[in-house]
């Protein structure tokens, strides 16, 4: 018998694996991503100046950009092994149903509540705040998995949640929302007429159905402005790319168990927080030229961050309150349609891949929505998951890779990340499968009229 068919369909570590650590890739970079901007003074922003939103010790992980491995606190190692470690799964049916010669793994962090992968960071910013005696946090959420998996871990730890959902969203999928709600938190559609930008945002965009830039722009509001609690966020900040490297250092030990390296690491890049989580250790590898691999970031085509935006500093938010990050954006006045992908639908990419990215070390490539709703469909009748919509988007690259593959006969490994599960999507997939889904790009002309409003920085 081959080595190959040795190799189980699933492969799971032992509790003892889940790492201890996580793997921090900014020490590893040799052009670090550039600093927080103060939106008034357009200053580099330290740890005083990030109290007002952030709680102490996620400032600190925020700012740090040399230490290679932070220790994961033991009450956290305990909740994460109620779902983790989550296990790397062989795609045997896939590939012959393809045809492929290609070898397809796939990490999957849906094997919890949440749905999705969110859970690693949210059990970490709950537990920093009730570490600092605060009574609650205040967050956005585009399709709900963030928001459910915080609205989790604060019920978990006893603190209050704030959530503001974006609006198309709040209206897509009800039951998201009441998962929320029946774990304790408050979700309010965004943008609302609770907060001062949120009707500055409905004034100057009317009947909008929001993004994730208006309800992080209510959540920071909401939070500066009520005693005792702060502010936590999904995606896009170092803190929560940290968290995530769970997903990647298990995805490595379990490979590396079976002397398995990918060739190709494939994520969905929304913000960032799962792409990142999964190809750190990689990467890691990669910087230090230990090793290289192809790593390939899959965006929606109706919110191209990557592809077509601007390498610029940008307001993080549509309020313009929070600090500036220098990312690949779109411009925070940006509202991308109303694509089923809600977790995609943000206007910027994570600094810390886009320094990556613009470094020349990962690719992008974008997918328009009916496509990927087509390779998710393919997916969940042979592979038996019924994927996220945003997940889908690393599937239908993977497929593209694997049918390449069978073009030319190389028997190429592809790794990809599914983030989580679609059962809460069940709108977007009737709105497939009655034919009435749409694709939309957004032209050249309203993306200019977006980046003539990016904020005037001198970098």
């Amino acid at each position: 018998m081959s080595v190959e068919k040795t190799i189980p369909y699933k492969i799971y570590l032992s509790e003892d694996e889940i790492p201890k650590q996580w793997y921090n890739v900014r020490a590893d970079m040799k052009n670090k991503p550039a600093p927080l901007l103060n939106p008034e003074t357009l200053k580099p922003m330290g740890f005083e100046d990030l109290r007002p939103v952030f709680c102490d010790e996620l400032i600190k992980q925020e700012l740090d950009d040399t230490t290679p491995y932070i220790d994961i606190p033991q009450e956290i190692q305990d909740f994460y092994k109620m779902y983790r470690p989550s296990p790397l799964v062989r795609a045997y049916c896939l590939e012959k149903a393809l045809g492929t010669p290609a070898k397809i793994y796939y990490k999957f962090e849906g094997n919890n509540t949440s749905g999705s992968h969110k859970l690693n960071s949210a059990i970490v910013q709950a537990y920093y705040a009730k570490q600092q005696g605060l009574k609650g946090v205040t967050t956005e959420t585009g399709a709900g998995q963030w928001g459910t998996a915080l609205s989790m871990a604060t019920a978990y730890l006893g603190i209050d949640c704030k959530v503001y959902m974006v609006k198309v969203s709040y209206e897509q999928k009800p039951f998201r929302r009441e998962v929320m709600r029946t774990y304790g938190a408050s979700v309010t559609p965004s943008p609302s007429m609770d907060t001062e930008i949120g009707k500055k945002i409905n004034a100057e965009h009317p009947g909008t159905t929001g993004s994730l830039g208006c309800a992080i722009s209510e959540a920071v509001e909401v939070a500066t402005k009520t005693e005792g609690y702060r502010y936590v966020l999904g995606s896009v900040l170092n803190q929560v790319l940290l968290h995530q490297t769970v997903i990647g250092l298990e995805a490595k030990a379990a490979l590396d168990k079976y002397g398995i390296t990918p060739d190709i690491i494939i994520g969905c890049a929304g913000g960032g927080s799962n792409l990142g989580g999964l190809i750190s250790p990689f990467m890691g590898e990669k910087l230090r030229g230990e090793k290289d691999y192809r790593i390939v970031a899959v965006e929606p085509a109706s919110c191209p961050s990557f592809t077509r935006g601007k390498f610029a500093y940008d307001f993080c938010d549509t309020g313009m309150v929070c600090p500036l990050a220098k990312m690949y954006t779109l411009g925070s006045n940006f509202i991308p349609s109303a694509n089923h992908a809600g977790g995609l639908r943000y206007h910027g990419m994570s600094p810390i891949l886009s320094q990556l990215y613009h470094d020349g070390y990962m690719e992008a490539i974008t997918a328009e929505q009916t496509a990927v709703f087509e390779a998710a469909q393919r997916f969940a009748r042979v592979e038996g998951i019924l994927p996220a919509p945003e997940s889908s988007h690393a599937i239908k690259a993977a497929i593209d890779e694997a049918l390449k593959c069978k073009e030319t006969g190389e028997e190429k490994t592809i790794l990809f990340g599914l983030t989580g599960t679609g059962y809460f999507d069940m709108v977007a997939y009737q709105k497939f499968n009655d034919g009435d889904m749409t694709d939309y790009i957004p032209t050249d002309a309203e993306l200019e009229e977006s980046f003539a409003r990016l904020p005037k920085v001198n970098d």
